[in-house]
C-alpha cells in the first residue's frame, strides 16, 4: 500500500512531473447517477462557512489544481460521497479509466481538551450561544476557535490527509479536488458537519453549551425529585370567596432602571432572520422610549398627571376658532 499523501502548503503553484502525462489519458467517462454541484456558474458556494472552506484549502494548496475538479464535480463524476467517523470522508469518482477511483479525505479531529476550550468561548458569548441553540451557525464562531488557539477550518498541512487510487501522485489530483467541492455544497446543507469532521456532534456541542448556560455551570436540578410546595389554605369563610381584596392603591410596584441598557437585546443578539440589518439598533429607540414613558408614568405624582390629563382637551377647545 502506498504512502497516504498530505495537502502541503505551497507558495509557488504546484507543478508535477506527471502532469503532461495524465492529461493525456483524455477525457472522463460520462458518469451515471452521479452528484452533480449544486451551483453550475459562478460561485461555487452560497454560505459564508462554505467559501470559508474553500477559502481554507486555497491557502493550503495550489488553487489552480483545485479548479480543476471543479469541472469534475459540475459534471456529476463523482458516484459516491459518505461522512464515516474519525473525520473520515470516501468518495468513489469516475476518472477517464473504466473503474472508478476510491477518494479518502481526513480533517484532523480536535483533542477533547482543545474542544473544551472552543466550547468555554462559545458559552462565554450570549449570541453564540442563542445562535448555536437555535440551530444555526454564528458568522463570526471562528473568534471563539480563534480564543480557543485552535482553527475551525484547516489552515497547516496536518489538518488535511487525503488519498486517491488514481495514478497521480500529485495532490490534490482531480478527483480529490471535485470531493473538495461537493463537501462545500454539503456544508451549505448542513453546516454543522464541520463540526461532526473535527470530532464533535451538533447534540454533543449543545448539550454542553447547555450545561455551561445554567448556573453555576451544573445540570438543571431534577425538578421530578424536589419535595412539592405545600399548597395554600383555603379561605375558612366561604361567603368571602367573590368578595373583593385589598384596594389597588394598597399594591406597591417598584420599578427601576435597568442597570445594562437593552439587557434583553443584548444577550439574545440578532436573530439570524435578519441579514442586512441590525435588529438591536431597530427597536432600541422603542425600547428606550417605552422604558422612559414607563418611569415617567410610575414616577409622576397622581394629582400632576391628573391635572394635566384634564387641561389638555379644556387647552385644545379654546384654540379653536369659532365656527371651526
Amino acid at each position: 500500500m502506498r504512502q497516504k499523501r498530505r495537502s502541503r502548503p505551497l507558495r509557488e503553484p504546484y507543478q508535477s512531473e506527471h502532469d503532461g502525462y495524465y492529461d493525456g489519458f483524455g477525457r472522463p467517462r460520462e458518469a451515471s447517477g452521479g452528484i452533480k454541484a449544486r451551483v453550475q456558474r459562478g460561485a461555487a458556494t452560497s454560505n459564508w462557512w462554505s467559501k470559508r472552506w474553500l477559502q481554507a484549502l486555497n491557502r493550503l494548496i495550489d488553487p489552480g489544481r483545485l479548479q480543476r475538479g471543479r469541472s469534475y464535480a459540475r459534471k456529476g463524476q463523482v458516484l459516491t460521497l459518505d461522512e464515516a467517523e474519525g473525520g473520515l470522508v470516501t468518495a468513489s469518482v469516475q476518472g477517464s479509466q473504466p473503474r472508478p477511483y476510491k477518494v479518502t479525505i481526513r480533517l484532523r479531529p480536535l483533542t477533547d481538551e482543545q474542544w473544551q476550550r472552543v466550547i468555554n468561548a462559545l458559552a462565554s458569548q450570549a449570541a453564540f450561544a442563542a445562535h448555536l441553540l437555535a440551530g444555526t451557525m454564528p458568522e463570526d464562531i471562528e473568534q471563539a476557535f480563534a480564543a480557543a488557539g485552535v482553527s475551525l477550518f484547516p489552515d497547516r498541512d496536518a489538518d488535511l490527509e487525503t488519498d486517491c487510487s488514481c495514478p497521480d501522485f500529485a495532490n490534490p489530483c482531480k478527483h480529490i479536488a471535485a470531493v473538495y467541492y461537493l463537501l462545500a455544497d454539503r456544508f451549505d446543507e448542513d453546516p454543522f458537519m464541520i463540526f461532526r469532521l473535527r470530532g464533535r456532534t451538533q447534540d454533543e456541542v449543545l448539550a454542553e453549551l447547555r450545561r455551561l448556560r445554567t448556573p453555576e455551570g451544573s445540570a438543571p436540578p431534577d425538578h421530578e425529585a424536589e419535595t412539592p410546595e405545600a399548597p395554600l389554605p383555603l379561605d375558612s369563610d366561604p361567603s368571602r370567596f367573590w368578595a373583593l381584596g385589598l384596594p389597588l392603591d394598597s399594591i406597591a410596584l417598584q420599578l427601576t432602571p435597568p442597570v445594562v441598557e437593552l439587557p434583553l437585546l443584548k444577550r439574545l443578539g440578532d436573530p439570524p432572520f435578519v441579514v442586512h440589518a441590525s435588529l438591536q439598533e431597530i427597536l432600541a429607540p422603542a425600547y428606550r422610549a417605552i422604558s422612559e414613558a414607563a418611569l415617567a408614568a410610575a414616577f409622576a405624582e397622581p394629582d400632576i398627571a391628573i391635572a394635566a390629563s384634564d387641561a389638555a382637551p379644556a387647552e385644545s377647545a379654546g384654540d379653536r376658532e369659532p365656527g371651526a
